[in-house]
């Protein structure tokens, strides 16, 4: 083809193709389509980046109200049933160790209560097979009695006294010794008189005495058996 610088000879002019339009229209409009869309696009972008900005924040400030809501209650727990809890607590403590203490004072008590029923077997034994243990009681009482007198009443359990009669005869010859049995003295035990003076020696008054010094009131109970 041969290029002219104003106008096309007319024997060329039936070679030039007729310009259609509607394709030019179409890729402009399918152009817009595409900015459209992409402007679309990108609105939504924006618009999703805000609504997550927005989310954000409103956690956020949720959080935020949802801790100070927390702390409020927390106060408010201390302020009040926090109190009432440690109060109630405090009660059940000092109730705890109240009962911890009676149950130590009952246990206490439970064993001296036994060494006392142990004791009081054994002192049964030893004066059964040892009458003369008595003799010890009856030299003390007198030494009491008889500083300035020189005579004094004996009482002693028929058995006791059928084995120290001569004994305490023999230990006690300067004095006017009065041996008297009387049944109602438990074996184990004396009475003594002298000058209008009694000294208790019978074994329930001297077992009473050693128990008081525990905290006991446990009385002899039965009388020695008699052998």
């Amino acid at each position: 083809m041969r290029n002219y610088a104003r106008f096309i000879p007319g024997e060329e002019i039936g070679a030039v193709e007729h310009w259609n339009f509607g394709a030019v229209d179409t890729a402009a409009l399918k152009l817009a389509a595409q900015v459209k869309a992409v402007e679309k696009a990108t609105d939504q972008v924006k618009e999703d980046e805000l609504k997550q900005a927005g989310y954000a924040e409103g956690f956020i400030q949720g959080h935020a109200q949802a801790t100070l809501e927390s702390q409020r209650q927390i106060s408010e727990f201390i302020a009040t049933q926090g109190q009432e809890a440690a109060q109630h607590f405090g009660q059940i403590f000092v109730t705890t160790q109240s009962q911890l203490a009676d149950a130590e004072q009952v246990m206490a008590r439970g064993v001296l209560e036994l060494a006392c029923e142990l004791a009081r077997q054994v002192l049964r034994h030893e004066l059964s097979v040892n009458p003369n243990a008595l003799q010890s009681v009856i030299r003390e009482a007198l030494g009491l009695l008889v500083a300035e007198n020189k005579s004094a009443l004996v009482r002693l359990n028929p058995l006791d006294l059928e084995v120290l009669e001569e004994v305490l005869r023999t230990e006690f010859s300067t004095l006017s010794l009065t041996l008297l049995a009387d049944a109602a003295v438990t074996r184990g035990g004396c009475l003594i008189e002298s000058a209008g003076t009694v000294v208790d020696g019978t074994l329930e008054k001297r077992w009473m005495r050693a128990i008081a010094n525990l905290g006991l009131n446990s009385p002899w109970e039965d009388a020695v058996v008699e052998q």
